[in-house]
């Protein structure tokens, strides 16, 4: 079995004409139109240290900032200096900062724009969604709304109802809006928002399991106009290449594989890398047999930014248990050794140090860490972060990926222990990337689950009983990998399961946890260094950002399914569940 291949697959080219429409917005001292300077892509591809001008600040998702005014020695001083109630619903945010503004995604689809300094709000925009929406779409993923982009004069988002949709940045009148899909006729979840790049806006959605195929699409549109410039579609039909792997599926029968987090970018390679979600349901024997490996679920895809085309993939693994894989890809271009005393799989053709081109980082729940080179997705190297059961093996020579066949589901009513569970060894919480030590951190946690196949004519059929990992007595955890190396550098362990990180250049990571606990720690070492207690759990995705000199640090509270579906195994824990968002700095 092949794990990585090249391919030219099909691609659907449509253009479809943007519609201009009058917003709906609350306006209040909006920054005057004049005023504003256009975002360009090459701001973009080189953001100023100040600003924060997409989800993981750079296209080649880092988490990163520059900034250094809070280091290791007076982030002990750091103090909250403004705050904001956020719209209710699952909270999972992250803001931009552009020329003093920040625009904030609430859940539901509200997006609001404040002075950054004062929290002043600026503009409000709150989109009509249809009454009939939560009919289509699961309720508790229409509020999602993790995050939003900016281009030109626009803020530019995907809405809950299948839209693509562009608001003016200093009033917040919306602009224009491309319908993407007919959300009764192809329901999908927009939980994610789009990154922006070489003036198209890419973004993939969670095609929902009673949907079928033809909603399981990722698209890209002009960031101008919202006319649609092609779609690649994430499940092979009939003829195509891929084809095949689904077995005797009908290709109708098709769905779930969904592209549900934010992708990354490559501006000298021009390919878009992307994850995938697992299949529905999660047994394999209920799709067409336990050996099909349903292309292209659970996989890496490098796409062409200019025709959809796939360029290469690569299948991280082929899934029983809801192990889904479309998180972050960190793009690093780095020396690479692997420790054979760290490191489980080693691509045996490596010249120890050689330097590469790396898409890295943990893309999926089983918290297995992949670097594979992002211009071919020839696999280098693999290794477990946390306990883990489902993947036996992986051949170094080929990256094909053995699963565990003990814990492999053949027939309904079977009970199986497997790790971790669809909780996550890791979860969409986002991880970050230094480069002052060519490391990756990254929030885990330490679950298994007691999974059964069911037979009650859901589109589900799975049951699991989530557990802490037998031999742990902590939860969370954040680790700090070397790039290079493979090697676990430090380790931090805690009760509560962490949330999404960011890393700075004052030499600091800085997170939160179910518990609502936001702290700074040391890169080098992980020593805590600042802690403050938020009240609710640190969902949303932290940041930092600077005006007029000063830097500021910013993180939301709420809710995620994780902090609910997580809370019976910290039982002495009893955040609340406020949405908020929280702005710090130095006195």
């Amino acid at each position: 079995m092949t794990q990585m291949c090249r391919a030219s697959h099909w691609v659907t080219a449509t253009l479809v004409a943007a519609v201009a429409l009058a917003g709906s917005t609350l306006t209040a001292t909006a920054q005057p139109a004049a005023d504003f300077t256009p975002v360009t892509d090459a701001m973009l591809e080189s953001p100023a240290p100040a600003d924060w001008l997409m989800w993981r600040r750079t296209l080649d998702g880092w988490g990163y900032s520059p900034l250094d005014q809070i280091d290791r020695e007076n982030v002990n001083d750091l103090r909250m200096v403004w705050t904001r109630a956020l719209t209710q619903g699952s909270n999972q945010g992250t803001p931009l900062v552009y020329d003093g503004v920040m625009y904030m995604p609430n859940p539901g689809d509200v997006i609001q724009a404040y002075d950054a300094v004062s929290g002043d709000l600026q503009w409000e925009y709150r989109r009509e969604l249809p009454e009939d929406l939560d009919q289509f779409v699961t309720p508790t993923l229409n509020s999602i709304n993790r995050n939003i982009a900016i281009h030109d004069t626009l803020i530019i988002d995907t809405s809950a109802d299948d839209f693509v949709f562009a608001l003016d940045a200093a009033s917040g009148d919306l602009v224009w809006e491309t319908e993407i899909l007919d959300y009764q006729a192809l329901p999908a979840h927009q939980s994610s928002g789009p990154i922006i790049a070489d003036g198209k806006i890419f973004s993939g959605r969670g095609c929902m399991p009673m949907s079928g195929p033809d909603a399981c699409v990722i698209t890209a549109h002009d960031a101008t106009t919202g006319q649609e410039l092609w779609r690649r579609r994430t499940i092979p039909g009939p003829g195509e290449p891929g084809d095949e792997t689904w077995g005797g599926v009908p290709f109708e029968e098709r769905r779930h594989v969904g592209a549900w987090m934010v992708p990354s970018y490559d501006p000298v390679l021009n390919l878009v890398y992307i994850g995938t979600s697992v299949t529905s349901p999660a047994p394999k024997f209920l799709v067409g047999g336990i050996n099909n490996t349903h292309l292209y679920h659970n996989s890496t895809l490098a796409i062409d930014a200019d025709t959809g085309e796939i360029a290469w993939y690569y299948q991280h693994l082929n899934d029983h248990w809801d192990l889904d894989h479309p998180f972050e890809r960190l793009l690093v271009d780095t020396a690479v050794a692997p420790s054979p005393s760290a490191v489980s799989w080693i691509n045996p053709r490596l010249q120890p140090g050689e330097r590469r081109r790396v898409v890295t980082g943990i893309p999926g729940k089983t918290g297995i860490i992949y670097t594979l080179d992002r211009e071919t997705g020839e696999f280098l190297w693999a290794t477990p972060t946390v306990s883990q059961n489902v993947i036996s093996s992986i051949d170094g020579a080929t990256g094909a990926v053995a699963v565990n066949s003990e814990v492999v589901f053949t027939g309904t009513g079977q009970e199986v222990m497997a790790c971790p569970t669809w909780h996550g060894g890791k979860d969409w919480e986002a991880g970050a990337y230094s480069p002052l030590t060519n490391t990756m951190y990254m929030p885990l946690r330490h679950t298994c689950g007691r999974m059964m196949t069911i037979d009650d004519g859901s589109w589900y059929q799975i049951t699991v009983r989530a557990q802490l990992t037998p031999g742990e007595s902590q939860l969370g955890t954040i680790q700090a990998i070397s790039v290079e190396t493979g090697e676990t550098t430090w380790t931090h362990s805690q009760e509560a399961f962490t949330m999404s990180l960011v890393t700075t250049g004052g030499g600091l990571v800085f997170g939160g946890d179910a518990n609502g606990r936001f702290k700074a720690l040391d890169q080098n070492t992980g020593e805590v260094l600042w802690e403050v207690n938020l009240g609710s759990p640190v969902t949303g995705f932290p940041m930092t950002y600077a005006v007029d000199g000063q830097q500021y640090v910013a993180v939301s509270t709420g809710n995620s399914l994780n902090t609910g579906a997580l809370r019976r195994l910290t039982p002495d824990m009893r955040p609340s569940s406020g949405n908020n968002l929280f702005v710090f700095a130095l006195p």
